[in-house]
């Protein structure tokens, strides 16, 4: 006879004492990471240690991989860890006191946001020449840059991914190039459901220009209107399949449901 499947409540518990665990191991890993700053300043050795960094990602994602985890996912996880150990190394030496955390306040928006936003997912960027933009990102910066399709190029450097996209992808972008040139299209904000999100704007009064729309890859995004104020157009995704890169499916669904 089949086992019979634990009560929620029960899960939730077994969630919340890993996650007290796991908080402690990050407690400890700080500490220690403490000591090696220390050191680090007793010898005069660099912060940052790009071998150092390089073998670190690379050996967790084979830990990621040999644990049956996303490899990608363990990475973001270790970048994030990466990042704020190097935070502390460097403001252990700063004079200044630590500012105040501040909590988000009672405003609904604000807390539903604080809720489900997790980072910037990645960044559109209209060119005029694709293959110009593409040659400068990887000579002038290092990031990686690889053809989606004819208009589409994704590049990516650590956590970071940009989608530069020309004037031939959609009409839409041709139209932005005219009217404003080369620049930032729309900035995606990781959330962890996007219809959720969608929901919260929506009940704000946030002027939104799609419905929650869902490529070929899982990805599910909606985009908001330009806010005059600040100048900025925000979409939101949340990925519900497999955790696949970015290509032009996305972007396009995108702009297909703006037309």
């Amino acid at each position: 006879m089949a086992g019979t499947t634990p009560d929620l409540s029960d899960l939730r518990e077994r969630i919340d004492a890993l996650d007290a665990q796991l908080v402690r191991v990050l407690a400890e890993r700080i500490e220690v990471c403490e000591l090696v700053a220390q050191r680090k300043e007793a010898t005069g050795a660099a912060v940052i240690q790009p071998d150092r960094v390089r073998d670190v990602i690379a050996s967790r994602r084979q830990w990621g991989i040999d644990a049956g985890l996303d490899p990608d996912f363990v990475e973001q996880v270790v970048r994030v860890l990466l990042a704020e150990t190097h935070r502390i190394e460097v403001a252990a030496g700063r004079p200044e006191p630590a500012p105040d955390k501040q909590a988000a306040g009672p405003d609904r928006l604000a807390s539903a946001i604080d809720t489900a936003a997790t980072r910037i997912d990645h960044v559109v960027v209209a060119v005029d020449n694709l293959d110009d933009a593409q040659a400068s990102l990887s000579e002038q910066f290092g990031l990686r840059v690889e053809r989606a399709d004819d208009h589409v190029v994704i590049a990516t450097g650590g956590g970071v991914t940009l989608v530069l996209v020309d004037g031939g992808a959609h009409p839409l972008v041709e139209r932005f190039l005219a009217e404003h040139g080369p620049g930032v299209g729309h900035i995606a904000i990781d959330v962890l459901n996007a219809q959720f999100t969608h929901d919260a704007l929506a009940a704000n009064g946030t002027p939104l220009l799609t419905d929650v729309i869902v490529d070929a890859d899982g990805h599910e995004e909606f985009l908001a209107a330009v806010d005059l104020v600040s100048g900025l157009q925000l979409a939101f995704i949340s990925r519900t399949g497999h955790r696949l890169r970015l290509g032009s499916s996305n972007l396009m669904a995108l702009l297909d449901a703006l037309a």
